[in-house]
């Protein structure tokens, strides 16, 4: 059979920690996952990075896959050292045993190498209601991505509703905050499959993968005075656990307005002016979340001054509205005739002979 190494598998080094092994598990789960990852290898490469962490994740079997030795050769046709073919599982190949490791049953593996069944045994039976496991590594801390599903229904039980929580961003524009009307998202995430606790193998709803793509669309209402970056709780919206546990939902509010700068409740503008208008003053129309309104932009305006509107801004959580801030930009027009350009440089002349 050909001899698998499961460190040049993870891509760790042979004296690497169990906490350097479960961040690289981690990684290339998630990378090689097949339902996110289509291409034809990423099947065969998940399951064996799944095999390389049920032996390198268990300091026993971590042992005994060490204690080789010499016969580590990559590649090459291994055959088990002398006693390893003949290892006494103390009565576990026999009918009145089930073995369970680390959340694996082994009754639907059937996806672990020659290799590794001749370093751990197969042939595991389950002809009766005593049951053993080993104690490893908990699958269920890799943050929703486990190998296998658990035997036993006290270890899904414990999964921890953080594993289950989701995050993901939601754009807002100031119109949202000020129509409070909801703002529909789009949630798509993996989660553990509910029919077959993960297990995968021959489940038919998963394709025996252990995890499924759920997709769905909620109308979120935002807060008033909401801030950037501020997270959204929706409760029990997020992954399901097979035992029915639902995590929650963090929505990271993300302000995506071309018009405006938000600031709690009050917003900012920014409108250009010419020159002209700059110094000699004028009236412009300006459209707000309230309506259209005409302002006074006063003479000798500078570039970045701001005019204050009041409650021309964003819904106030004690009632009212904020302020909308004009901040004043200027813009040099396109198209100038020759007789602006001659008129501008007489007013530089005028400015350099001061």
């Amino acid at each position: 059979m050909e001899y698998k190494d499961y460190y040049q598998i993870l891509g760790v080094k042979r004296d690497a920690t169990q906490a350097e092994i479960k961040s690289a598990y981690r990684k290339l789960a998630k990378k090689y996952h097949p339902d996110v990852n289509k291409t034809p290898e990423a099947s065969a490469k998940f399951k064996d990075i799944n095999e390389a962490f049920e032996v390198l994740g268990d300091n026993n079997k971590r042992k005994r896959y060490d204690s080789l030795g010499s016969n580590w050769q990559a590649g090459a046709n291994y055959t088990p050292p002398p006693g390893f073919e003949n290892f006494d599982f103390g009565g576990f190949g026999g009918g009145n045993y089930q073995y369970s490791s680390q959340g694996v049953n082994f009754e639907d593996l059937g996806g672990f190498s020659d290799f590794f069944n001749s370093l751990f045994g197969g042939g595991f039976s389950s002809g009766s209601s005593r049951s053993k496991r080993s104690s490893g590594i908990n699958f269920e801390d890799l943050g929703g991505f486990s190998s296998r599903g658990s035997s036993r229904t006290s270890k899904t039980e414990r999964t921890q509703p953080q594993e289950l929580n989701v995050t993901q961003d939601i754009k807002v524009t100031a119109k949202d905050i000020f129509n409070q009307k909801p703002v529909s998202v789009r949630i798509n995430n993996l989660e553990k499959c509910t029919q077959c606790s993960g297990v995968g193998s021959m489940c038919p709803n998963c394709n025996g993968t252990g995890f499924t793509t759920f997709t769905k669309t909620l109308n979120v209402k935002i807060p008033l005075e909401v801030k950037e970056g501020q997270k959204i709780r929706l409760k029990g919206e997020g992954r399901q656990a097979s035992n029915g546990v639902k995590g929650d939902l963090f929505l990271v509010v993300k302000f995506a307005d071309k018009d405006y700068t938000i600031n709690g409740s009050d917003l900012t503008k920014t409108i250009d002016v010419t020159p002209a208008e700059a110094v000699v003053g004028t009236k412009k129309e300006l459209q707000t979340l309230h309506g259209n309104i005409n302002i006074k932009i006063p003479p000798r305006t500078s570039c970045g001054a701001v005019l204050r509107l009041k409650e021309l801004g964003l819904p106030k959580k004690s009632g009212g509205y904020g302020n909308l801030n004009v901040k004043i930009s200027l813009a040099v027009p396109k198209n100038l005739t020759e007789k602006e350009i001659k008129l501008y440089e007489e007013l530089l002349k005028l400015e350099n002979n001061q």
